[in-house]
């Protein structure tokens, strides 16, 4: 039976430890999707520490933008994160300044992707960030992914059987 649950909250607030502790307790083998773009060493060496905490009962896939195309079925999966996966669909790498999407486009192309991975039956642990809830950017870049990745957070929420914030390491349920 397919099931979604979305973690939100700030940066370090838990949302990946908690969610993986949530499929572990679900499955003795779960999948864990990373979507993340490694652009630097710093970065590389978070992805390290993530997968060394995970762990050898997981299954790691890395998958930037098409997760749909991973043949995954009755399993739990947790996919981190929604807000790195906003990024692969705003920022276009192969494409120049000119031709980058539109906020529009971006999103209409992440909700249809959304939409076909999640039409399986399996349960999705979605992990996101509430990146919206600081003070409004100077830069007009951050405030267009700013609405974007705001307007993703709420398509998967209200698609989804539960939502929890997480709150200084405390789950709070909203939904």
């Amino acid at each position: 039976m397919k099931k979604i649950i979305l973690i939100t909250g700030g940066q370090r607030s838990g949302k990946s430890v908690y969610a993986e502790k949530l499929a572990l307790s679900l499955s003795d083998n779960p999948v864990y999707l990373a979507t993340a773009h490694v652009w630097d060493d710093e970065f590389k060496e978070r992805v390290r520490k993530h997968q060394e905490r995970r762990g050898e009962q997981w299954t790691n896939i890395e998958e930037e933008k098409y997760l749909s195309k991973h043949d995954i079925y009755n399993k739990v999966i947790v996919i981190d994160c929604v807000t790195l996966w906003c990024t692969n669909f705003f920022f276009d790498r192969e494409a120049d300044a000119d031709t980058q999407p539109t906020v529009s486009e971006a999103l209409e192309e992440i909700k249809k992707e959304f939409d076909k991975f999640t039409d399986k039956d399996n349960t999705f642990i979605f992990v996101t960030n509430e990146i919206g809830s600081g003070e409004v950017s100077g830069n007009a870049v951050q405030r267009k992914f700013t609405d974007m990745q705001g307007w993703m957070n709420q398509y998967v929420a209200s698609k989804a059987d539960e939502v929890i914030m997480m709150v200084c390491g405390i789950p709070v349920k909203i939904k």
